[in-house]
């Protein structure tokens, strides 16, 4: 499966390791979800500044975040299927780890989770869905052997 990860920042120092571990959090997910359709995930990393830019636009709130997801899950006409893109900021992201006093690539590693449970279909817009979500995504964390 197509797996894309583009760091479109330069504020946060990304390795190859995080982005073997962003590649293995969608590959997981996938595989838990029992999705065998191979579907392409784009993953944007990206500044404070260009995700604030995008929660005015598609959510008018006028302030960055962690995440968004935009779903697609639609097949091309050459068979592609495209699940959808992640927009991660990499400044929240860093700062939230040390809110959380844990490492950056768990941050990373959670928010991919997160994005990734959105583009599936899941929300968490009340307390037994947020649930099922929260357990969705640390059971990914589990499999990958992410820890705080």
């Amino acid at each position: 499966m197509p797996v894309f990860v583009n760091n479109l920042q330069e504020k946060t120092k990304i390795t190859s390791k995080l982005l073997d571990t962003m590649e293995s959090v969608v590959k997981t997910a996938l595989r838990l979800e029992g999705r065998a359709d191979d579907p392409e995930v784009s993953i944007a990393l990206v500044d404070d500044n260009y995700i604030r830019d995008l929660n005015f636009r598609y959510r008018s709130i006028d302030r960055a975040t962690d995440v968004l997801s935009f779903p697609m899950d639609e097949t091309m006409e050459d068979g592609e299927n495209i699940l959808g893109d992640i927009v991660i900021s990499t400044e929240t992201a860093d700062r939230q780890a040390g809110e959380y006093n844990h490492p950056f690539l768990r941050e990373m590693a959670y928010l991919a989770a997160h994005g990734m449970f959105h583009l599936l279909g899941y929300d968490h817009n009340d307390e037994k869905n947020r649930r099922v979500m929260r357990e969705k995504e640390e059971k990914v964390l589990s499999v990958l052997d992410i820890s705080r």
